[in-house]
């Protein structure tokens, strides 16, 4: 999975007054930055009330990603694998999940089941900014 944080700066019509700029992080599916941001304008056109600016555009890694049907925010978990080598050495190695959840309490308990079958520890669990992740289009 090669994914894209992109960080977008548009008018947006906020309800019955007047526009109002926001700032919002997305995560995009694709392989490179222009596919990308063309798919999240795509995807974001019938928002914007003006002028849109894409201020940044970077490659992230996520080992996972935990989809839920309930959830609307997304929590970046940091989890540490731990891997016995066949010299009986321990090595570890951290990786980024992201969690789609409700709430904090739900995303820890959604990454708690996911990863129960691994030899793992969490090491963080934080709100991410991200608003939506778009995944590739099959």
């Amino acid at each position: 999975m090669i994914f894209y944080e992109i960080k977008v700066h548009y008018e947006r019509q906020t309800g019955e007054d007047n526009p109002g700029k926001v700032k919002e992080t997305y995560l995009v599916e694709g392989l490179t930055c222009a596919d990308v941001e063309n798919r999240l304008m795509q995807e974001i056109k019938p928002l914007i009330f003006g002028d849109c600016e894409v201020p940044s555009c970077k490659k992230v890694q996520f080992y996972d990603l935990i989809p839920n049907a309930e959830g609307d925010k997304w929590y970046k978990a940091r989890v540490e694998l731990i891997t016995l080598e066949d010299n009986g050495k321990e090595t570890r190695k951290a990786v980024s999940i992201l969690v789609e959840a409700p709430t904090m309490a739900h995303a820890l308990k959604n990454l708690t089941q996911h990863i129960s079958g691994l030899d793992c520890e969490i090491i963080s669990l934080t709100k991410s900014p991200i608003l939506e992740v778009y995944r590739a289009i099959n």
